[in-house]
């Protein structure tokens, strides 16, 4: 479907495996890219997992565009907010398979799935942007805070805590932790098992769970483009 996004449709399952150099960095055109499969995804209403190269989920925005300016450094962070925001109210089953690291917008996309996998070995997965001098943005807080355990929230975003991928279960960053070679075998399972769900009960229950974490996401949003900008 696009270089930097491929997007495979096998059973009723759509993969989309992110394709953008060493560390899957997070870049506008990726953002485009994920909408269009998303969109696909739902035209074709199947159970979505995204994954990425074998190491890596993604290692969070793109640098380049990041240090480019405020303005694309705004939009980039708007647009990606949306995107997670489009993600937690996605109208059918999200699964995560995490190949390895997932870091800053890496780990966000854990934390906007129904359901995250990750791999055991010497893998970081967290939100380092107190790190590298970034303060938190306010839609990367309302997330964290709805999705990480209350003691993993104060850590990961005001510490800059990075997890290996047990402690990271334990912080709330994903739901299993398996073997490398048993990833893809295991998130084919998990979206086996959740095509047997009703989707509109799916659909309906998701929105009602997540609703006051749509409204704050949609106000944290509002906030951040003032704020950034």
């Amino acid at each position: 479907m696009s270089e930097l996004i491929d997007y495979q449709l096998d059973d009723g399952i759509a993969t989309l495996t992110l394709h953008n150099g060493k560390v899957n960095a997070i870049s506008p055109d990726v953002i485009v890219a994920f909408n269009a499969a998303l969109d696909r995804a739902e035209q074709d209403r199947a159970i979505v997992i995204i994954t990425g190269q074998p190491g890596i989920l993604s290692g969070g925005y793109d640098l380049k565009v990041m240090t480019a300016g405020p303005q694309q450094a705004v939009s980039l962070v708007a647009s990606g907010s949306t995107l997670a925001r489009r993600l937690l109210s996605h109208p059918f089953p999200i699964i995560v398979a995490c190949p390895g690291h997932a870091v800053a917008k890496g780990a966000f996309l854990l934390l906007s799935a129904d359901y995250r996998i990750g791999v055991a070995g010497p893998y970081s997965i967290g939100l380092n942007e107190v790190q590298i001098g970034m303060t938190m943005h306010h839609a990367g807080i309302e997330l964290a805070r709805d999705r990480l355990g209350r003691a993993a929230f104060q850590r990961s975003v005001i510490n800059g805590e990075m997890f290996i991928p047990q402690s990271a279960a334990d912080a709330g960053f994903l739901d299993k932790v398996v073997e490398p070679e048993q990833l893809r075998e295991t998130a084919l399972a998990a979206a086996q098992q959740l095509k047997k769900i009703n989707m509109t009960a799916h659909r309906n229950t998701k929105l009602k769970v997540r609703r006051a974490l749509l409204e704050a996401l949609d106000r944290a949003i509002d906030l951040d483009q003032q704020h950034l900008a």
